[in-house]
């Protein structure tokens, strides 16, 4: 496929650009992400329309809910709950759209890497302690990403053969299980705006926060 593009010389014919390439084709989270990701990430955050096509290019089952307030300070806007699919959850939750498209990049093509590279199997089980929780962050006066649902706790894993990986038990150490938790934080850190694990404070200790929020944060 080509375009054409004047100049002084008359038009000429260049090659369109591949989709994943132009900054304004919505994200397809079935694409490997390169340096124009996180900027169609950040076009979904206030285009609910634009949210809802990357995330329907992804393999989640998800179902889309109506706004809603839970509690009187925090509402919930533009958000699904993910139910288990490929890999399977303790609970199904709810996520904003964003949080959602981001968990799928990092599902695909973070975490099941680095599983395959240190294990040579898939994970097929997440353990999380939750997305939504009506509260400030800790010791500060500032509202969490957990208030809107734009957060989730991750805080272990299960492999094919039944193994589980545990953040609180496993971060510490020194063996493939300690490896397979960092190369999960680093791709993590590719897929959301903020990641927060053991190494950030002892408030995340047995666990990898991950959000949407304004931030960037890698820890």
């Amino acid at each position: 496929m080509r375009c054409w593009q004047g100049s002084p010389g008359g038009w000429q014919a260049w090659p369109a650009v591949p989709p994943r390439w132009n900054p304004w084709v919505p994200l397809d989270v079935r694409d490997s992400p390169n340096l124009l990701t996180p900027f169609k990430q950040w076009r979904l955050r206030h285009d609910p329309a634009l949210c809802a096509t990357a995330l329907a290019s992804s393999a989640l089952r998800y179902t889309v809910l109506a706004d809603s307030r839970p509690a009187p300070d925090c509402p919930i806007e533009n958000s699904v709950r993910l139910h288990a699919a490929k890999v399977a959850f303790n609970a199904s939750f709810i996520a904003t759209c964003p949080l959602a498209v981001g968990y799928a990049l990092f599902e695909r093509h973070g975490l099941q890497s680095a599983a395959r590279r240190v294990f040579g199997q898939p994970v097929v089980g997440i353990e999380h302690y939750g997305s939504f929780a009506c509260r400030n962050i800790a010791r500060s006066a500032r509202r969490s990403q957990h208030a809107s649902a734009n957060a989730l706790d991750i805080a272990g894993f299960r492999l094919g053969d039944g193994r589980r990986i545990s953040v609180a038990r496993d971060w510490g150490g020194d063996d493939e299980a300690a490896r397979f938790l960092r190369l999960v934080r680093d791709a993590a850190c590719r897929s959301f705006n903020v990641t927060l694990g053991p190494d950030y404070n002892a408030a995340h200790r047995d666990h990898l926060h991950v959000d949407m929020g304004p931030g960037r944060l890698c820890r």
